[in-house]
């Protein structure tokens, strides 16, 4: 891919703010490129970071069409950055824009932009204690018209913020509410897709329990309300008995999230048991109710784990028996260490960035 790197003026050069939130402060540059069906992908460039203008009738905003991603770049002990399984966001991507019937950027050039505009911005991985830079690739519909139709045109873009952890709290337990009104996704919808809709979705629930004392929502399924499928925007995790982790399967409503994988290839070599099955929430109340649900966590590229202390369901709140427990912060240790370089990767899944000294 040949990206275009325009200069940064006087006024566009911001410094690393302290402290560190979530997604709150961005970088100085942004990368993006425009498809068209008669130049493909093209106009490839990292510019000073800016606003998009668009015409109030681009489809976007109408009909929702638009995918998007999140992973990280850590600052190594050695000074350099790693990115953790990259390559898996840039296939997702190019997933979920099929489902919504876009085109995706080639999944090697979007990981080229990725590594092109960290580099560009290095010094914007801050090396704070679980500090990252986080990454945010979208694609979006730019075809300007009112018209219920699949855009023939695309914007694609990517923006980095320097994050603080994602729960300001540290790692510390969250209460989960159980949804029995709404759901999040359904066989045959667009729920393993990553699109802002299925996320916009969730708001109501999730701002109706906050006042309740919960921070997250936990998802059923959509026909019997019974199966256990997502958190917030995180995976689930279910520990038995202080060694066997379970974990919903995928069912093409839940998110195929990098870290829930991460979780199932580490686990085993770290002594654990895992399980992928189909969990019946009444059986997951009463397994924490009599102690053999010892741990219940989330997984996520903005937590990495998080931990659960109760979960509320019809009035009612179950509380985990050990909130953080040992096992997800034996996971949390190890995953991190892996991402940030503290300790040998024996599975491949970083790509090392060197910046100069």
């Amino acid at each position: 891919m040949q990206i275009v790197i325009e200069p940064l003026g006087p006024n566009a050069r911001k410094p690393l703010a302290e402290p560190l939130a979530f997604g709150k402060v961005f970088t100085n540059r942004m990368f993006w490129q425009k498809y068209t069906p008669e130049l493909g992908w093209h106009d490839a460039r990292i510019s000073p970071y800016q606003p998009l203008v668009l015409d109030p009738a681009t489809l976007v905003f109408h009909y929702g069409q638009e995918v998007f991603e999140g992973t990280k770049a850590y600052r190594r002990p050695d000074g350099h950055i790693n990115l953790f399984r990259p390559w898996e966001n840039t296939n997702r991507m190019a997933r979920s824009a099929q489902r919504m019937a876009m085109v995706a950027p080639d999944p090697e050039s979007h990981l080229e932009a990725m590594i092109a505009l960290v580099r560009a911005e290095h010094e914007w991985v801050p090396s704070g204690a679980n500090e990252s830079l986080y990454i945010r690739p979208t694609l979006i519909a730019a075809d300007v018209s009112l018209g219920l139709s699949a855009s023939r045109t695309y914007l694609h873009y990517i923006i980095l913020s320097p994050a603080a952890p994602y729960f300001g709290n540290g790692f510390k337990p969250v209460s989960v509410h159980v949804s029995t009104e709404y759901v999040r996704a359904v066989r045959g919808g667009t729920g393993a897709a990553k699109t802002g809709g299925n996320y916009a979705a969730s708001l109501l629930e999730s701002e109706r329990v906050k006042p309740l004392g919960y921070q997250q929502v936990l998802w059923l399924d959509a026909i019997e309300r019974r199966y256990v499928e997502e958190v917030g925007a995180m995976n689930i995790a279910f520990v038995y008995n202080g060694r066997r982790i379970v974990t919903p399967a995928l069912t093409g409503t839940i998110l195929e999230g990098i870290t829930r994988d991460s979780v199932l290839k580490l686990a085993p070599t770290l002594g654990y048991e895992v399980e992928e099955a189909r969990l019946d929430i009444h059986d997951v109340l009463r397994d924490i109710a009599s102690g053999e649900i010892t741990e219940v966590f989330g997984m996520g590229t903005a937590a990495v784990i998080a931990p659960v202390d109760r979960l509320g369901y019809a009035g009612k709140d179950y509380f985990v028996r050990q909130a953080p427990g040992p096992i997800a912060q034996h996971l949390l240790q190890a995953l991190t260490d892996i991402q940030y370089g503290r300790a040998p990767d024996p599975f491949n899944w970083t790509l090392k960035i060197e910046v100069p000294s």
